[in-house]
């Protein structure tokens, strides 16, 4: 068993993540000694710590290079969790288009490369970087702004980035999405999120404005967020958490918006136990 853990944040994420003093309490109270250290802080010695968990790294997006060197080095001196490749295959959201390829369903994607013109759905739809995280850089558009859509995209093209384009679909603004947690590869609870994407403008700061509320996966829900992890969990091993976020398609069906296995919010406020999580963070795993 794990018994001495690093919590890691970032800098200016510090005192924002929602999940950090349930976390932290449940930790403890099971005789692990977790300290919250931020993979920006040079001072860290990360080969104190059995194990170095990602966690509000939020900030990684814009400083891409130095983040992914980290990760190199400090897989090299404690055990990394998410491991680093399923970490690797997961910044970057072309894993759309594998997990589709496998038989999971997903919001219908476009991608548009450096040097490529993006080509926009019908009605509204959304524009954000393939890389990237709390919704940063990422803008709704609607039929007549496709001029505004296409500077936005020139925009992440010059910054050397691939672009993702996916129609806004009508269950999203009346119903919003639903966030599938997992430990383990299990599943533990869901939440309900609204997030406040800006009109032909983009997202700032650190983490974009979300509400959130208390949700009953079903069945279906159930069924396609689990057959997500299992694609994971088959390719890299059983991911330490994972977040699922769903939607439903113009067809009614749930379909992967993203899956996050980088840097989520867990909301751990609305699990009914963290007994499922403290075993998944502190349990021995092998790739």
């Amino acid at each position: 068993m794990i018994e001495r853990l690093a919590w890691v944040s970032a800098l200016d994420a510090r005192g924002y993540d929602e999940d950090e003093e349930p976390a932290l309490a449940a930790l403890r109270s099971a005789g692990v000694d977790v300290e919250v250290v931020s993979w920006d802080d040079p001072q860290v010695q990360w080969d104190r710590y059995q194990r170095a968990v990602l966690r509000s790294t939020w900030d990684y997006a814009r400083r891409l290079e130095d983040f992914r060197a980290w990760l190199e080095r400090v897989s090299q001196l404690t055990d990394l969790r998410n491991p680093l490749p399923m970490v690797r295959w997961s910044l970057d959201k072309h894993y759309l288009a594998e997990l589709e390829q496998n038989g999971v369903p997903v919001t219908p994607t476009g991608f548009a490369e450096p040097g490529q013109t993006a080509v926009f759905p019908e009605g509204e739809f959304v524009v954000k970087p393939a890389i990237g995280a709390g919704s940063r850089d990422a803008a709704s558009y609607g039929p007549d702004e496709h001029e505004l859509a296409t500077a936005h995209v020139r925009k992440l093209h010059d910054l050397d980035t691939s672009v993702l384009v996916q129609p806004l679909l009508k269950s999203v603004a009346a119903e919003g999405e639903w966030a599938l947690v997992f430990f383990g590869g299990a599943y533990s609870h869901a939440a309900g999120k609204r997030v406040s994407l800006p009109r032909a403008s983009v997202i700032q700061t650190l983490i974009a404005p979300t509400t959130i509320v208390p949700h009953q996966a079903d069945a279906e829900q159930l069924a396609v967020a689990q057959r997500a992890v299992d694609q994971v969990a088959a390719r890299f091993g059983v991911p330490v958490y994972a977040r699922v976020d769903l939607v439903r398609d113009d067809q009614g069906r749930s379909v992967v918006m993203e899956l996050e296995l980088v840097e989520p919010s867990l909301f751990l406020p609305h699990a009914s136990s963290l007994e499922l999580f403290v075993a998944a963070l502190t349990r021995s795993y092998e790739e």
